[in-house]
């Protein structure tokens, strides 16, 4: 006799504030977990870039180096590495355990609005103002990029990859999938100057969000419009989007947490627990579900 399949648990959402970080990094530009979701990285306006447990609350450590406020940070896969990129037009990889920079790329024509490592961590990806897309051999000291896509007619300010496509969000309106496979470039118009742009988890589909208040779902292979979700405000910022862990929720929009006065700057979701990050002026705030409970001596 073949037992029942368990019921899947119900979707838990992160609605309970569990702490906050003060940061103490001037505005905090954006906030990002890494790999595994023990730590996250701060982005802040006072050219620093601070590593946290974020469930403690507590500074690991702090990197310096940036001429400029830092506008977005990545961890690589083995946790060893972080990239970051800025106003002062640099992309910087540091060495996670000794705080120190290993290499300064130098070549955009503008600030440095995203960037991210490949899978193995061997590239680095830069997206500017400047409207292209930098690839950068971390493992060489060759100064200038391994490859240059500059399809954007506006600033790109958005990019994330996969293990074979590259997505970009632009001003111009557009998200770009790059298929490093095929050789091939797909590009969606959704009108609206894109903020930010992210797949699925399952690698689905792609949200977009845009200056017009409106995240939209996309089918990433027909571009169809899955569903668009609105209930925010963006007409001026950088808005950042994500999915939960599981692809059940969109952004915090859903949730329509408390976060309080001023605008939330950036959000990250855990990649495999119900777990938030919002960054609000000099503060970030980390959610919970309900149900969670902090761990013992976490302070």
């Amino acid at each position: 006799m073949a037992f029942p399949e368990p019921k899947p648990r119900p979707p838990e959402l992160p609605r309970k504030r569990l702490r906050t970080l003060e940061c103490g990094q001037g505005a905090v530009r954006a906030v990002r977990f890494n790999a595994d979701g023990n730590y996250c990285l701060t982005c802040g306006g006072d050219k620093t870039l601070k590593l946290w447990n974020p469930l403690r609350g507590t500074l690991l450590r702090t990197y310096s180096g940036h001429g400029y406020e830092v506008l977005d940070a990545a961890g690589s896969f083995d946790n060893s590495s972080l990239c970051s990129g800025g106003g002062d037009k640099a992309v910087v990889l540091w060495d996670v355990a000794s705080g120190q920079v290993v290499r300064k790329f130098r070549g955009h024509a503008g600030k440095v609005n995203t960037v991210q490592f490949n899978e193995e961590a061997t590239v680095i990806l830069s997206g500017s103002i400047d409207s292209t897309i930098r690839c950068w051999d971390s493992r060489s000291r060759r100064p200038e990029p391994v490859q240059t896509l500059d399809e954007a007619k506006d600033g790109v300010s958005s990019v994330k990859v996969s293990d074979h496509e590259v997505l970009a969000g632009s001003v111009d309106g557009r998200v770009r999938r790059y298929d490093l496979r095929m050789g091939q470039l797909f590009s969606d118009y959704v009108g609206s100057p894109i903020t930010c742009a992210c797949f699925s988890r399952d690698g689905q589909c792609v949200l977009a969000a845009s200056l017009d208040s409106t995240l939209r779902l996309l089918d990433k292979e027909t571009g169809e419009l899955l569903g668009e979700y609105t209930g925010h405000r963006n007409q001026q910022y950088k808005l950042d989007c994500c999915l939960s862990e599981r692809d059940t929720h969109v952004g915090a929009l859903v949730l329509a947490l408390p976060v309080g006065p001023g605008v939330v700057q950036s959000l990250a979701f855990h990649p495999s627990e119900p777990c938030l990050l919002t960054a609000t002026g000099s503060s970030v705030h980390c959610w919970r579900e309900e149900a969670y409970e902090a761990e013992s001596g976490a302070g």
